[in-house]
């Protein structure tokens, strides 16, 4: 997969493609509808499949003081995107520049003139251009004009719900994982390197993988059965664990992090990218009368994750 984050400079290989536009904020279902069809559109042109996104997400761009929502990291969504076979990401530049251009300047500057592209696929709710006026049936006449196909994805419907972003968000924030996967598709995953930590895990049998979750939204705090890909190094390969995600009372830290611990795992992960995948929620966060109550509480949470996980 190739990565172009420059609409004016586009060299002729990464012209030409069929393109879904949109967020694409944590890949699930309704995104690989619209994937899907968009494929079966660059099959019928002979033209490659690419995806049309921005970075930052024009949200953060509009209100970057407003807590993070954020699914996933761009890295994280451009991992999915290629797993689902996307041969071209145009992941653009969102600035003052590309937010002030009106619908027809958009879709002139930057899907015609600028990318090239053969069809473009959004969702029935897509807006574009400045003050987001452009509706679908401006892009549909744009296209007709310009010459490029448009096709329009009809929303997504799972057990009776829209599919969408804030629906997994309002699942994650609840402590339930596995209905935020049946919306995804696939288990909600915090990627990311591991970072340096106090080690306090090590001194009670317990040695986690810390990772940083700034910038995205928070699953409910608490303990998690989880499914883990070490991403690179030597010890690349999945492994099981349990985490535990919030501010650590016990210790009184108050910075969000992600703490996990690999079962039968033995090595130094410092600056290696992980995958974990959040499978069950276990119980809420708690501040324990002693240090020996709280290894109680953790080997029970690694027996009871054991035994979710084998099921899987």
């Amino acid at each position: 997969m190739r990565i172009i984050r420059d609409y004016t400079y586009v060299t002729d290989a990464d012209r030409g493609a069929a393109a879904a536009i949109g967020n694409f904020d944590g890949v699930h279902l309704g995104h690989q509808s619209v994937i899907d069809i968009t494929r079966h559109e660059a099959d019928q042109i002979g033209a490659p499949l690419g995806i049309m996104t921005f970075e930052p997400h024009p949200r953060q761009f509009f209100a970057p003081k407003a807590p993070a929502f954020r699914l996933m990291s761009r890295e994280a969504r451009a991992h999915r995107l290629e797993k689902l076979g996307i041969e071209r990401l145009y992941e653009l530049n969102f600035n003052a520049a590309l937010s002030s251009l009106p619908p027809e300047d958009f879709a002139s500057a930057v899907i015609c003139n600028g990318l090239g592209l053969k069809h473009v696929v959004v969702g029935a709710d897509f807006c574009f251009g400045k003050g987001r006026a452009g509706s679908v049936e401006d892009l549909k006449r744009f296209g007709s004009q310009m010459g490029f196909g448009v096709t329009i994805a009809e929303l997504l419907k799972g057990n009776g719900i829209e599919v969408s972003s804030t629906a997994i968000r309002n699942a994650l924030s609840e402590g339930r994982p596995r209905d935020a996967a049946a919306m995804l598709g696939h288990w909600h995953r915090i990627e990311g390197h591991v970072i340096g930590g106090d080690q306090r895990g090590r001194e009670l049998g317990f040695p986690t993988a810390n990772m940083s979750i700034d910038g995205l939204h928070p699953p409910k705090f608490g303990v998690y059965a989880v499914l883990v890909d070490v991403l690179a190094g030597p010890h690349k390969g999945s492994y099981r664990g349990a985490a535990s995600m919030g501010v650590r009372p016990m210790f009184g830290e108050n910075k969000p992090n992600l703490e996990t611990y690999l079962f039968d795992f033995k090595g130094d992960l410092y600056g290696t990218p992980l995958s974990i995948g959040l499978v069950d929620y276990l119980r809420p966060e708690e501040k324990f009368d002693s240090l020996d109550a709280l290894i109680n509480q953790m080997n029970a949470d690694c027996d009871r994750a054991r035994t979710i996980l084998g099921a899987l």
